[in-house]
């Protein structure tokens, strides 16, 4: 309930700054009463889906139980498979945050679940995820610029708790990236 209210709040806010600021309406571009707060809001209950998500991934990260990740490696899910060798695989993801977003991920887990379990004889899978990394940009024709990011954790909105790889390309990013 008070989280509802501070986007409210924050909607106002933003909406009345939004109308009145001849800065964040360059070329004299007028915002629309409703759609900013609203795209606002959504933005804030997405991110706020995307933290409950990673929270509750982390309960049961280390039970080692198979993942979405292994179902698909084992094809007992669909994905639309980018690339493949016998150590990765790289499927477009579900969720697709750009025109192009592709997952990179290990075929043997090996106690990789995040970024921060890597160990010394994980170094020849972590070369192999990013190169697969840059062979999955050069194929979907982004190598002229993409992004590549390992959420590890909770606070980094990790939630499928096998390591994974995300390429993401085909329009302009932004800095900070969030």
């Amino acid at each position: 309930m008070a989280a509802t209210a501070a986007a409210a709040t924050l909607a106002a806010a933003t909406s009345s700054l939004l109308r009145r600021s001849p800065l964040l309406r360059p070329h004299g571009l007028r915002v629309s009463r409703d759609f900013a707060p609203r795209r606002f809001v959504r933005h804030i209950a997405s991110s706020t889906n995307e933290e409950a998500a990673a929270r509750a991934a982390a309960a049961t990260a280390d039970t080692g139980g198979p993942t979405i990740f292994d179902k698909i490696i084992a094809k007992e899910i669909p994905s639309s498979i980018v690339y493949e060798d016998e150590k990765v695989l790289a499927f477009r993801d579900i969720n697709p945050q750009a025109p192009v977003h592709v997952l990179v991920i290990p075929k043997l887990r090996d106690g990789l679940t995040g970024l921060d379990k890597a160990e010394p004889r994980h170094a020849d899978i972590l070369g192999q995820l990013l190169y697969a990394a840059k062979v999955v940009a050069e194929k979907e024709g982004v190598a002229d610029g993409y992004r590549v990011v390992i959420n590890n954790g909770a606070e980094g909105c990790q939630s499928v708790y096998h390591l994974h790889v995300h390429v993401l390309g085909g329009r302009q990013m932004k800095w900070p990236p969030g």
